[in-house]
């Protein structure tokens, strides 16, 4: 398997993980010229932005730690232009989560970082 084909596999589990916890899937996979988003959701009356990162092991680091404050500013750009071009107002109440596989075992992170603006 190429290292998409391992991505999108763990993103679907992490969604049917979500979904387990209550989350609705909007879209797996959404991109735009700013960059990728893993998964839209809505959870708990929110909007629900989620970036997906995969370990085999902990010895290359914590996936969590993959999350960088770049990444974080790129998420954080796609999620305005997804919010601006599917109708959602200014005042929709969003947040950045992180599913962090890490062999066989997901958690999940809520609210794993704030919107870094431009």
């Amino acid at each position: 398997m190429n290292k998409r084909s391992v991505g999108t596999a763990y993103e679907k589990l992490a969604g049917a993980y979500l979904e387990q916890q209550g989350y609705e899937i909007l879209e797996y996979n959404y991109r735009c010229r700013m960059g990728e988003i893993d998964i839209v959701a809505r959870h708990d009356g929110y909007l629900v932005f989620v970036e997906v990162k995969y370990r085999a092991d902990s010895t290359v680091g914590n996936p969590f730690e993959a999350v960088t404050s770049a990444k974080q500013r790129t998420i954080s750009k796609v999620a305005s232009y997804y919010c601006l071009t599917h109708g959602y107002g200014t005042f929709t109440p969003c947040r950045f989560d992180v599913a962090a596989v890490l062999g066989e075992q997901i958690k999940v992170i809520q609210n794993a970082f704030d919107y870094q603006g431009f």
